[in-house]
């Protein structure tokens, strides 16, 4: 198999393409410092599988898993994360992620997972399953919209004019937000949907 390795600590990114190197069933191994560079590569190159981080400078593994997903499907996307982030994990699952795996566990696990998407099948980490279940996103994908713009520094009517809502329902999300989130003003509610990846 030929797999890529995106991930911007250089020294986990070596690590890890050095322990699959190793493996017999692994031909090839590239990489990419970063999801733009994974994006850049796969434009170039075919490969089976290719293993992101989430966080990650220029473009993050989730802007690459849903550019992959929509420009070369066929490929296997494992994300491998040390964010336990329910938010981080509902959105890749929406994309279409194949694996979604903690940072956590050895290159026979890693293995295992790759062999799985290989054969069709999904795998998620329980630890996840479990987070995401207990912590479910309350927000609707309008109230993320109006927080995306709040995280901008845009005023009410600056969402409002970007959304083409008026101020009044900007208003009114907000009150909302503000409820669901248990935020006393709007930067706190930007703030808490940041730290579980709702953002």
């Amino acid at each position: 198999m030929k797999v890529l390795v995106a991930e911007d600590q250089s020294m986990l990114r070596d690590a890890m393409c050095q322990l699959l190197s190793f493996q017999p069933d692994v031909e090839t191994v590239l990489q990419a410092k970063n999801g733009a560079e994974a994006i850049e590569v796969l434009g170039k190159e075919t490969v089976d599988i290719a293993i992101l981080d989430v966080e990650m400078p220029v473009k993050t593994g989730l802007e690459a898993l849903e550019w992959i997903k929509q420009e070369v499907p066929e490929i296997k996307v494992v994300i491998v994360t040390t964010f336990k982030r329910p938010g981080y994990f509902e959105r890749a699952v929406k994309a279409g992620v194949d694996a979604y795996v903690l940072k956590e566990r050895s290159i026979a696990e890693l293995m295992q997972t790759l062999h799985t998407v290989l054969e069709g099948r999904k795998e998620y980490s329980p630890e996840l399953m479990e987070v995401m279940m207990t912590h479910p996103n309350p927000l609707t994908e309008q109230e993320v919209a109006v927080l995306h713009g709040v995280a901008q520094g845009l005023s009410n009517q600056e969402i409002a004019d970007k959304l083409y809502l008026s101020n009044g329902t900007v208003r009114n999300y907000m009150t909302n937000i503000l409820s669901k989130l248990g935020a006393s003003n709007r930067t706190e509610a930007a703030k808490t949907a940041e730290e579980e990846g709702w953002l």
